[in-house]
């Protein structure tokens, strides 16, 4: 550990208020369980905590090449929320990008350009034939791709909270970003999977199959060394119930009965498998949303573009059914607040 990123931690340990994060935790929690009886539930700290020191801005190619510099920038995330008094609770990932999974299985990364500042992707793999030999070969090493920088940086969070004591009670290490099947499969197989439903349906499904099998082997592997809380996890500053937080990006370019087929069952089984959690998408979802909110395991959504979809048909789907909408931006609820839409405090907004 250098010297900078003791200095930090030093002073992120010593703003941290017991009592604050304890109270924070707590009514995230009792949210999560249903027991919120306000509108929309918006926590917020008593008071910022500014920094003691100059905390780096540390560039996402940085973080990419140095376990110190990953460190400061996912603690820098958890200063913040400090010292802007936000309702986050704090938390840090491996922060490695969408092509974990991918990189497993032989995808080529593309690294951004420094001042894009932006999370790396990867190039697909070379047609149905390279994803035939993929699916022959089974579930990958999980030690090749990104796999050893995410179980180490793993460690290294793991080390900080052993010397770190407040830290390691009040900030949270999340899951790193494994996707969902789909948006993995997809990711793999490039834009022609969309024809590849009709051309090569088994072909995607045997995909999907093994992507699901390795998801479930990655995250028993991070466990290891990060075990998830049974009970309740945190992703993105919010507290959901269950283990994991599975994306659907790809969802909202196919019908329903795509979803139906090809995403529904995959994200089941790993409800299933991974003791339930929540599901993010961006974009529409009115599509998907009724079939999505029957899942079994599924205790939040985390959406990104209310605006672009029927709230009312997301309501029905979600919280009239005890299902979370996690961090549901002003233009999701306002309008259903003003016109005395029961939201059964199953909302939660952290902007202003």
């Amino acid at each position: 550990m250098n010297e900078l990123l003791r200095a930090c931690l030093e002073d992120l340990e010593a703003r941290i208020d017991v009592d604050e994060e304890e109270r924070i935790w707590h009514e995230w929690k009792e949210f999560a369980c249903g027991r919120f009886d306000g509108k929309v539930f918006r926590p917020v700290r008593r008071r910022p905590r500014p920094p003691q020191v100059v905390w780096p801005d540390v560039s996402v190619n940085a973080a990419l090449d140095d376990f110190d510099q990953m460190a400061l920038q996912q603690f820098r995330g958890c200063s913040d929320i400090l010292a802007e008094a936000s309702g986050k609770i704090m938390c840090v990932r491996a922060n490695y990008g969408t092509s974990i999974l991918p990189s497993l299985f032989g995808a080529r990364l593309f690294i951004m350009d420094e001042e894009l500042n932006t999370l790396p992707t990867s190039w697909p793999l070379d047609g149905p034939d390279a994803i035939r030999r993929v699916v022959e070969a089974g579930v990958p090493d999980l030690q090749t791709g990104w796999g050893p920088k995410v179980f180490e940086m793993g460690r290294r969070f793991q080390a900080i909270a052993r010397e770190y004591p407040k830290i390691a009670r009040y900030v949270s290490i999340y899951h790193p970003d494994l996707q969902g099947p789909m948006d993995v499969c997809e990711v793999l197989w490039g834009s022609s999977i969309f024809c590849a439903f009709f051309e090569l349906p088994e072909l995607v499904k045997q995909l999907l199959e093994l992507v699901t099998r390795t998801y479930i082997a990655f995250l028993r592997e991070w466990e290891t060394i990060v075990p998830l809380a049974p009970d309740g996890n945190v992703h993105w500053g919010c507290y959901h119930k269950g283990k994991i937080m599975l994306r659907d990006d790809s969802a909202m370019n196919v019908s329903p009965d795509i979803f139906e087929e090809f995403i529904k069952p995959y994200d089941q089984h790993l409800l299933n498998e991974c003791g339930g959690g929540a599901i993010h998408f961006c974009g529409r979802g009115d599509h998907f949303i009724t079939g999505m909110g029957e899942m079994n395991g599924l205790f939040a959504i985390h959406m990104s573009q209310p605006h672009l979809n029927d709230m009312e048909l997301v309501f029905q789907s979600t919280v009239d059914k005890g299902v979370n909408l996690l961090d549901l931006s002003p233009a999701g609820w306002e309008q259903a607040v003003a016109s005395g839409r029961d939201l059964h405090g199953r909302v939660s907004c952290l902007s202003s």
